[in-house]
């Protein structure tokens, strides 16, 4: 197990754990969390051995392999799967052994390293790192593609594949969702959940959180405390200990009042005396209880739009893409002909698969990129608020939060777009102090910011600026879990239309009332909510498994035969089968008959059972659409949610039946 007992960490002058003490133990699964700057990441680094404690013990289990996300950029013409194969030491120190011993040319050393070789897995290493590679959203023909041709986002998935096909004991992960979208972080989920090993997370998307994790470890005041659950069992047992603590400290307060009371009275009484100095002993000795002092939470606001245009716009046969990167090369189109209408006060939430195109059609409705086909007509006085993936890009790192507001007020009024926003000094000043932007912060270089604190102040210019329309593009990639919850309530209570791309499930439950899907060149409206998408994601997932599966199987069987003996195998023909063997065909095919017919039964009554209940829900929908008495609709509202709850556990009994006829029939 890992103990930490009286550790005290410093970074320079700052102490992030003065007299912690913490225990892990074998295969839990840890949330850390705590603030931005209690030390979460110099944790990591201690665990790893970067950073030594300066005093206290620490113990990690020497035996323990050790796996993590290296943070630096890769580069290198290595194939992305070479690179993801690399990942794997145990399998590289086997294939060095191979090497040295072909070399010392000794047999029985030689056959050992060959044995060393195939008990590391070589020969389905390609397979696993090429699993890996397409979890976590990669195409087949990117598997071979040097890893230099990939943008920085796409190399650091490949550093988080690289870090998962590392065989370990203890795996530690600093928001590996970063660089993730929606399909990917369901991928990762899974695979983090049949992890064996003891693993750490760092993270601020908290279903993500919850989904892995069954410890929390919180840091503060630079301390360690161990909670038994996932973050928000950790949110529930914080707030009733912090309720507690308060309570108490009350009642403490109460109590040395009064006895600082009789004090106060009759220390000057000679017969009072000596009672006085027994209550000046007694709270001399009371152990103070502090009070609850809560962190200071962020919030801000958006002002209510100037108006709100119906609809906001209006897309006829429109296509969305790339123009052509040279004169006579074609555009390339990845969204086409979708007709659509987004009204005042919508909350749409874009779900795809990654390539699919929902950057490409938030870019092009925030004007960034012209529509390659057809109109996207704008609601007269529409106003755009974006938040783009790359917007952290543009700020400019010389300058300073007071400097891009400024520089946002001169470009609003050459535009004719002022808002009615304040544009002294002093107001913008005061303006940014809504966004923790305060003192001499306001004067700080945006290079020397965080991403949480850069992200606060893309957020304060889209505010300042009034929108009726927010189209945000993974708004939370920097963002705590404070500055998250900030976002959601402000979006709530906004009242203009949202369109949300986002990896955060909490954000897009809170906020999006409705789903459209990118797939396969359109638009549509997605029936159903996150789990429906999360279930969608992972039978995709599954085909594209099956497809690569059966492409292998295709190219092995269009492989030339083997030198060995080419002429011979090409031109003997199949032997004809024995009566035995045909006798072993058929009773292997009744055997798989008898395991898969009742499968198949139950399979044919779910569905049936799924369509009259699909039937049950249309019909109490519609009446409870209806007015009618009290009592009537409450029963209706009792059996529509027991017609739901019927349905959802029909649909993953429908899921394992398909799995197990499948399995049998492999």
């Amino acid at each position: 197990m890992i103990t930490l007992k009286n550790v005290v960490l410093r970074r320079g002058a700052k102490v992030l754990l003065d007299g912690a003490s913490c225990t892990i133990n074998p295969g839990e699964r840890v949330g850390l969390v705590g603030r931005n700057g209690a030390g979460k990441s110099s944790l990591f680094r201690l665990l790893d051995g970067v950073l030594h404690e300066d005093k206290g013990d620490f113990y990690v289990p020497a035996q323990w392999r050790m796996a993590q996300v290296a943070q630096d950029m890769p580069e290198t013409d290595m194939s992305a799967t070479q690179f993801v194969v690399e990942g794997d030491v145990t399998l590289l120190a086997a294939q060095q052994e191979v090497h040295a011993a072909e070399e010392s040319g000794d047999g029985e050393r030689m056959a050992h390293a060959y044995m060393e070789l195939h008990d590391a897995g070589a020969h389905d290493a390609a397979a696993r790192a090429q699993a890996l590679i397409l979890g976590l959203g990669f195409r087949t023909d990117e598997l071979e593609r040097p890893v230099d041709s990939f943008s920085g986002g796409w190399r650091m998935r490949l550093q988080l594949a690289r870090a998962l096909m590392c065989p370990s004991e203890l795996l530690l992960l600093d928001e590996p969702t970063n660089h993730l979208d929606l399909d990917a972080l369901v991928w990762l989920e899974a695979w983090l959940q049949r992890y064996e090993g003891t693993m750490l997370v760092i993270s601020h998307d908290r279903e993500f959180l919850d989904s892995i994790t069954n410890v929390t470890i919180h840091i503060h005041a630079a301390q360690l405390t161990r909670y038994g659950g996932n973050y928000s069992r950790f949110e529930d047992m914080r707030a009733e200990q912090m309720s507690l603590q308060q309570s108490a400290y009350s009642r403490q307060q109460d109590k040395m009042a009064h006895l600082q009371k009789f004090i106060d009275r009759f220390k000057a009484k000679a017969s009072k005396a000596k009672q006085a100095q027994s209550r000046v002993k007694a709270l001399e000795r009371m152990e103070k209880i502090g009070p609850v002092l809560a962190d200071a939470e962020f919030t801000f606001e958006f002002t209510e739009p100037q108006n709100l245009p119906n609809p906001m716009l209006a897309m006829a046969n429109a296509s969305f893409g790339y123009p052509a990167a040279n004169d006579g090369d074609p555009p390339t189109t990845i969204v086409r002909d979708v007709s659509r209408s987004v009204l005042a006060g919508q909350r749409i939430g874009i779900l795809g698969a990654n390539g699919q195109g929902k950057s490409t059609v938030v870019k092009t409705i925030a004007r960034d990129l012209a529509p390659l086909s057809g109109e996207i007509t704008e609601g007269r006085g529409l106003n755009i608020g974006y938040f783009a993936q790359q917007e952290l890009d543009v700020l400019r790192p010389n300058d300073t939060p007071l400097e891009h507001m400024i520089r946002l007020v001169r470009d609003c009024t050459a535009q004719g777009r002022l808002s009615g926003q304040p544009t002294r000094e002093q107001d913008l000043r005061s303006f940014l102090g809504n966004f923790n932007f305060t003192g001499d912060q306001v004067k700080q270089s945006v290079g020397s910011m965080s991403g949480g604190e850069k992200a606060r102040l893309v957020l304060c210019m889209i505010v300042w600026q009034r929108p009726n329309l927010l189209l945000l593009d993974e708004p939370t990639n920097h963002l705590d879990l404070a500055t998250r919850e900030a976002l959601s309530v402000a979006l709530n209570e906004f009242e203009g239309t949202v369109m949300l791309v986002s990896h955060d499930r909490a954000l897009l439950r809170a906020v999006c009332d409705e789903f459209w899907l990118v797939s396969r060149g359109g638009i549509a409206p997605f029936d159903g909510d996150l789990d429906d998408y999360q279930r969608y994601l992972l039978d995709m997932a599954k085909q594209a498994r099956e497809a690569q599966r059966q492409e292998q199987r295709s190219q092995q069987q269009r492989a030339p035969a083997p030198a060995a003996a080419p002429v011979a195998i090409a031109a003997t023909p199949e032997p004809a089968r024995t009566p035995e063997q045909k006798r072993l065909d058929a009773q292997r095919r009744q055997q798989q008959a008898e395991v898969t017919k009742p499968l198949k039964k139950e399979l044919e009554k779910a569905e049936k059972r799924m369509a009259q209940l699909a039937q049950e829900k249309a019909a109490l929908e519609a009446t409870m659409s209806q007015p009618g008495k009290p009592a009537e609709l409450a029963e209706s509202g009792r059996r529509l949610k027991a017609v739901n709850d019927e349905t959802d556990a029909l649909e993953a009994r429908w899921l394992e039946l398909h799995e197990a006829i499948e399995a049998a029939g492999a």
